[in-house]
This record gives structure tokens, sequence and C-alpha cells, in this order.
């Protein structure tokens, strides 16, 4: 069974991740792209879709030291591990255990391209046929073992299952007895595993050895392209001494403020992780299928680009200083939407791929048997009229962050406008990707009114051209429209859309992109209802679920990002000390390397959904900034 989502953290190149659990299991990995087919996929069903344990031995039946074999006694369950966390300013991992007979500590790294491009300069393996290597095309997972005290015995058991478990790899061993290495094939794609000698084990491969104090045991495993052949050993030390110096570089010009600066440095290390290196996409989490609710249906694939939570995590990067994302993202955008955006998309693939069939996966069961487990998403098909106010707003703050607009930029900025204003009058399917009837939803029609206010002071400020008088008038009719049929009159708050009197925590945004004062009657009588109706636990519901707006059965826990929002609107209003208060808490419920899911439940803390969320990392770093600004007076 996998473990609770809050005990994993996440390791990462800037291609792909690996979710590694407190008892030294490797749960989740997809190669050679976030988006890719898992495979370790334990984290959706159990070690025989596919895992990569390395702990301390609890107990071996026969203490020989030699490699397990088939009649081996059974061995305990591995234990979970005394302490981890993340070295320096990195994502990577370092995890201690204190066992009976002495300590280890296990460094658990993907090394960066700039650190994967050390090895031993042949570029080949060992005698295979096939196609040159390149170093490019590559992606290793190093997990080094580090003898800290005594003498401490280590079991690794490595089952690889590509295609998301549907595919069991032909094994074969390479090398020799000083340099042994596993392949592993299916299909495309394959694997080679370099350290320790494994053994075919109960369909699976395992090795055992013993570390003492100061001595050191590298595993490396590589991805690559079936068709090549294996690529050459990593010099391990520079591959890690590498990616830490580069990513402590990276980080270094960060400004991470005086309010919570760890939990907002780690979260831009995090953003910055499920960032893809090579084409700028932004996926929203390196997950598929985490439920909302346990045993839940409420299952989506996250690895993916969102235009919305990309121009988000966009706004905070820049925000906090690193205006050169801005330049990889834009070009992103320019090639996603191409020549015509009257095809917009509200998401994409990594590299801009349109086509994202959402199917389920009969070979991975679910995590704790919430099924089904989803590849693609639907929602990519989706009208959702809020994404182009998120991408001109985000575009804007590069601008005026000093990121000169070029001519292939603002003319896209305009076509999307011009997108806009060709789909004034249909109802949408909203932020939070409703599958039920589109609606008129007030947080995507306030984002409409917020891309043609953007667009008119870059016009009027920058001196950009446009068809502003044209502009002005649709904003002027998107405000009149709004407050006319936006707000209820029985409460006097905005209200989720214009054929209902439900509440809905976007609402908190209108503030943000200034429709609207924080402390406008309206906004304060809209705080108060999501107060009283979405805050059973004190944190903040997306909406109701009960309404049956979004078509769906089942509810969902509540939504970190909701939270920070009301965090920024208190700060916003001048409730400083509740501000800070809520800020705390949430920050709180980050796992013990500062990891946020999309979800928490705020009774138990378990985190729920699809992790390590974009979303959240990037509200709270916005949420952090603004506590801050509150504090110092400004706005």
């Amino acid at each position: 069974m996998p473990l609770p989502i809050e005990e994993y953290a996440l390791i990462g190149d800037g291609r792909t991740a690996a979710l590694v659990g407190s008892d030294g299991g490797i749960d989740w990995l997809c190669v050679p792209r976030f988006d890719s087919a898992s495979v370790f996929g334990a984290l959706l069903g159990d070690e025989s879709q596919g895992r990569w344990m390395l702990a301390p031995v609890v107990a071996d039946g026969d203490g020989d030291g030699d490699a397990p074999d088939a009649d081996a006694p059974d061995i305990a369950p591995p234990p979970r591990c005394t302490e981890r966390r993340y070295l320096d300013d990195s994502v990577a991992l370092l995890t201690r255990w204190v066992v009976d007979g002495g300590e280890i500590e296990v460094i658990d790294l993907m090394p960066t391209r700039r650190g994967s491009e050390h090895g031993d300069g042949h570029g080949h393996g060992h005698g295979d046929a096939g196609t040159p290597h390149s170093d490019h095309d590559r992606v290793d997972v190093i997990r080094r073992v580090r003898g800290v005290r005594g003498r401490v015995r280590v079991r690794q058991e490595l089952r690889i299952r590509f295609d998301y478990a549907a595919a069991l790899p032909w094994m074969r061993q390479i090398g020799d007895d000083a340099a042994p290495a596993l392949v592993a094939t299916a299909g495309p794609d394959a694997l080679v595993v370099r350290g320790p000698a494994f053994e075919p084990v109960d369909h699976a491969h395992a090795a055992e050895f013993e570390v003492g104090e100061g001595e050191t045991v590298d595993t490396v495993l590589t991805w690559f392209p079936a068709h090549r052949r294996p690529p050459h050993p990593l010099d391990v030390d520079a591959a890690i001494d590498a990616t830490l110096v580069e990513s402590r570089d990276w980080i270094a010009g960060a400004d991470c403020g005086t309010v919570h600066p760890d939990a907002v440095r780690r979260s831009l290390l995090l953003l910055r992780a499920l960032t893809h290196a090579d084409t700028g996409g932004i996926v929203a989490a390196a997950t598929t299928s985490l439920p909302e609710q346990p045993g839940g249906a409420r299952n989506w694939d996250y690895r993916y680009v969102w235009l919305r939570d990309a121009a988000l995590t966009l706004q905070a990067l820049v925000a906090r200083g690193f205006r050169d994302v801005a330049h990889h993202w834009r070009d992103w955008l320019l090639r996603a939407v191409a020549g015509d955006p009257n095809d917009l998309q509200i998401m994409y693939g990594l590299a801009g791929e349109r086509r994202l069939p959402e199917w389920e996966v009969p070979t991975l069961p679910g995590y704790e048997g919430a099924a089904p487990v989803r590849v693609g998403n639907a929602a990519s098909e989706q009208f959702q009229a809020d994404v182009v106010g998120e991408v001109i707003l985000a575009l804007e703050q590069t601008r005026r962050a000093g990121v000169k607009e070029d001519r292939f930029s603002w003319s896209l900025q305009q076509a999307l406008l011009g997108w806009v204003e060709q789909h004034l009058d249909e109802p949408d399917n909203g932020i939070w990707e409703i599958r039920g009837d589109p609606q008129f939803f007030v947080h995507s029609r306030v984002m409409l009114w917020a891309a043609f206010d953007a667009a008119i002071r870059a016009v009027h400020e920058a001196g950009l051209e446009g068809p502003v008088e044209r502009w002005e008038r649709s904003r002027d009719a998107l405000r009149a429209e709004i407050e006319s049929r936006g707000v209820d009159p029985a409460t006097g708050a905005f209200r989720q859309h214009y054929a209902t009197s439900e509440v809905d925590a976007a609402l908190l945004v209108l503030p943000q992109v200034g429709f609207v004062a924080a402390d406008d009657p309206r906004m304060r009588s809209t705080v108060e209802l999501i107060e009283r109706q979405l805050m059973p636990d004190g944190l903040v519901l997306r909406y109701r679920t009960t309404s049956g707006v979004d078509g769906l059965e089942g509810a969902e826990s509540p939504f970190l990002a909701c939270s920070f929002w009301l965090v920024q609107v208190y700060a916003l209003q001048g409730r400083h000390d509740e501000a800070s208060a809520l800020l705390d808490r949430l920050i709180g419920f980050a796992n013990d390397v500062g990891m946020l899911a999309e979800e928490v439940d705020a009774t138990t803390g378990a985190h729920r959904g699809n992790t390590p969320q974009a979303f959240s990392h990037l509200s709270l770093v916005r949420a952090a900034g603004a506590v801050a600004r509150a504090r110092a007076g400004t706005r």
C-alpha cells in the first residue's frame, strides 16, 4: 500500500520528477517527462505496479551478507526514516536512519542537465549494439548511501513496470563483476541500473550490502531510449556537486521577504522543479489521480500546463526577482498558441501539445483504491473564459518588471483580446473546470474585464498600440453587467454565477485584480458568506459541491489556494492578525520537507489531491507577500 500523501518528498531534474516515501521507496516516477508513462507506479496501487525500495534491513534471516535469493526468509517491512530534509537550497533529498548497530544517510537526487553531463567520457555502454547515445537523451536517479556510524545492512528491491504497469520488462545483466549493470527494456523504453549486484527475487530484483562509517555505496538508475546503447556511467560526485551548485546559484537571486522566508524559498524551488527546463512549460503537479477524498472519483491528471496556473506561477516568480523565467515562458506561450488564437486551449502538454485525451488506466488500481486512474484531461476541451485575463496580467507584470515587449508578444496579446471579444457572450466552465452546464461565472467575467483593463493600461502607460477605445467600451460594458447581474440582491454579495445565490471562493480574487476594493461593502458581504458557508473547519472550500453545479458525485476537502486567497483579502482589509494567523496555520500543513498538495483535511492535516501542487505553492508565495506589504503599510 502507498504511504499517506504527506509522507512523500519530490526529487526532480527539470524534466520529470520522482516521489520518495519516508520508508525509502520511490513509488512514482514517469520518464522521460512528467507526463510520460510510469515505471514506478506503486503510489497508485502497490509494489506490484513498480517500486524502488532502499532502506536498512530490519531482519534478514541469514545475516551472511550475500545477495538474497528466492529461498531467503521473509524480511520485515522497512522502517520509517528517522529524519529527512532537502540538501541546502535544492530538491535533493537527504534521509537519515538510526537503527540497531549504526546510522546511515541516503541522498536521493536527479541530476540537472548540467549535473548529468559528467561521466567517464566514453559516451557508450559496455559493448551493446545500437545507436550511439546522446548525453541529453537520458534521465538519471542517484541513490547514495553513506555510513555515518557503526555498520548497517541495507536492502534494495527493484520492481520495474513500464507503461503504467502494463509492461513487464525484459531484464538482462551486462558489465562484469567489477562494474555490474542491470538493463530493463520494454518497447521504446529502457533503464540501466548500476551499483551493487542485483539478483532476481520474486518477479523483482534485490541487492543487499553493508555500509560502515565513512563508506559510500552509489546506485544510479538511468532511463534511455531502448534503441540506443546504455549511456555511460555518471561521475556521481560531479553530478551531485554540479546539481547542488546550480540550484543554490538560482535561488540566491530570490527575494524571499520577511514573512515565512523559508516556506517561500521552498515553494519557489518546488515551482522551479515543476517547470520543464527545456520547453518552459509549467506543470500543475507531478502526479495524476491522487484523490480529493479517500476512495473518491474526483481524480484528475495534473501533469500538464494550465495557462492559468502557469501564468500565476510566472507572476509569483517575477515578483520574487526571477525575470528570466518570463522570456522562457513567453516563448512557450507563443509556440503553444501558434498561428490562430481562435484555437486557444486552456491547457497544453509540456511542449505545447494540443491533444490531451482523457482515458482510464486499467493497470493501476488507484491510490488506496480511489478509481479510476486517469491519464490526459478532458478539461483541455473546455471553454474557461478567465485564462486570458491571467495570461495578460502575468505578461503585464513581466513588462513592469523590466522585460520588454517585442512585436510577437504584444501582437499575441492583441490577438488574445480579439479571441475574448468573439467569446464575450458565451457562458463557460469556470476556473474549477465545472463538468456540469456552462454558466456565466462571475470570476470568469471579472477576468475578462481584467484582460481589457490591463491592455488599456498598456496603451496609456507603456505606449503600445491598440484599439483602446473599443477595449474601453468592452471593459466598461463588462463592469456594468457584472455589477447588475453578479451581485445577489438578497445578500449584497457577489455570487458564483448569474443564475445562483451560491458563493464561490474564486470571488476572493476580485480585489487582487483591481475590480473592487477589498473593503467595498459587496466584498465584505462576500467574505462573510464565504466564512459562513465555505469554511466549516476554518479553511476554504472552493464551492458547495452539494449545489450540483459541477455535475459530479462526492465531496472534496478544502482547496489550499483558496485559503491563501483569503489571507490576501484579510491583509487588504486591514485584518492583519487574522491574515497572519491563517497564513501560519496553512504553512503548518506543509509536510516535513515543506511540500503542499492540492487540498488538505483541516481536521487531521492529511494531504489530498495531486502533489506537490503548483497552485498551492504559488498562492503561498503571494499570500506571504501580501502579509508583508500589509505589515509595512504598502500595497
